[in-house]
């Protein structure tokens, strides 16, 4: 486990939101009956608070809801509410800063055991689980391999639904485990690089950014960031299939998502990426990209 990831002792005694009600974190959890047990049939978002806001929160919560609607969910908490409990979550652990929040809908409670959406008589059940984590990759540049899984087709499930059904993605994160690498890069059903287990990926080459069109991968928010900032910049840019090979002699490369914001990639199946070095373009948009979170922040209400 990276020293970035490891449990920190100031969340112990923190409190988590639950269907409207704050619990202590060793007494927070869900019912053997929710959906998220049955079937990891929920939906989700992870937010970051950075001195006192949170970065993309409207997108975020958006996010949320058109997951839930896209799943047929039939009690959907408007962004309001889940606003709402964001903060009042955040202000009970009286968290400003270094925090990063796992927000979860779940289709709620089942009458009895099975996988119909009927059995859901009971309302969705909202998840503010709060926690003081620093960015998880570090800044010391990450590694990574080749997974012989493949992320989900739209024939099969639409990463455009930020759903709980994981496994694909944590079978990808135990290879990489194996391998003694941070994280994994998932390909799609034709051969082609897709994203990581848990981020978009970004590569540059001859001062070009490129990353996979969103179709197999999910359209993150930071990749949506930093597409803008590279406009912004006039740094060329472009959405198109890359290969393996394409992949092993990219100049740059930098993986985004909430949890480690940019994280810049020194070596990909024991190939060097460029000099191994953190390269000129990811160093822009990195400091660009901070930059950002004090704009598109929306302000925790005292």
């Amino acid at each position: 486990m990276a020293q970035y990831n490891l449990p920190n002792p100031k969340n112990e005694n923190t409190v988590v939101y639950i269907d409207g009600k704050l619990y202590p974190r060793a007494d927070a959890k869900i019912s053997v009956l929710d959906s998220l047990v049955q079937g990891g049939d929920g939906v989700w978002e992870g937010l970051r608070v950075y001195k006192g806001k949170i970065f993309q929160l409207e997108e975020h919560c958006e996010r949320m809801v058109q997951s839930a609607k896209a799943l047929h969910f039939a009690d959907i908490p408007g962004k309001k509410e889940i606003k709402e409990a964001v903060f009042k979550t955040l202000k009970a652990n009286n968290m400003t800063d270094g925090v990063h929040i796992r927000l979860t809908l779940s289709r709620g409670l089942k009458s009895t055991s099975g996988m119909n959406p009927e059995l859901n008589t009971f309302g969705s059940c909202l998840i503010v689980l709060p926690e003081y984590k620093d960015l998880v990759y570090g800044s010391e540049g990450i590694t990574l391999i080749t997974s012989s899984i493949r992320r989900n087709s739209p024939q099969c499930l639409d990463s455009k639904i930020h759903h709980n059904n994981l496994l694909n993605n944590i079978l990808a994160k135990i290879e990489a485990n194996v391998s003694n690498a941070d994280d994994a890069v998932m390909l799609d059903v034709d051969g082609f690089v897709s994203e990581t287990n848990a981020t978009n990926i970004f590569f540059v080459k001859n001062g070009e950014l490129i990353t996979p069109f969103p179709t197999s991968c999910l359209p993150g928010l930071t990749r949506s960031k930093v597409l803008e900032l590279a406009k912004n910049l006039k740094i060329p840019f472009k959405e198109k299939q890359i290969s393996i090979a394409e992949m092993y002699i990219a100049d740059e490369c930098f993986t985004t998502g909430t949890m480690g914001a940019l994280a810049w990639v020194k070596k990909i199946d024991g190939r060097l990426i460029g000099d191994g070095s953190k390269g000129l373009i990811t160093k822009k948009l990195n400091d660009v990209y901070f930059e950002s979170v004090k704009n598109d922040s929306e302000k925790i209400p005292l």
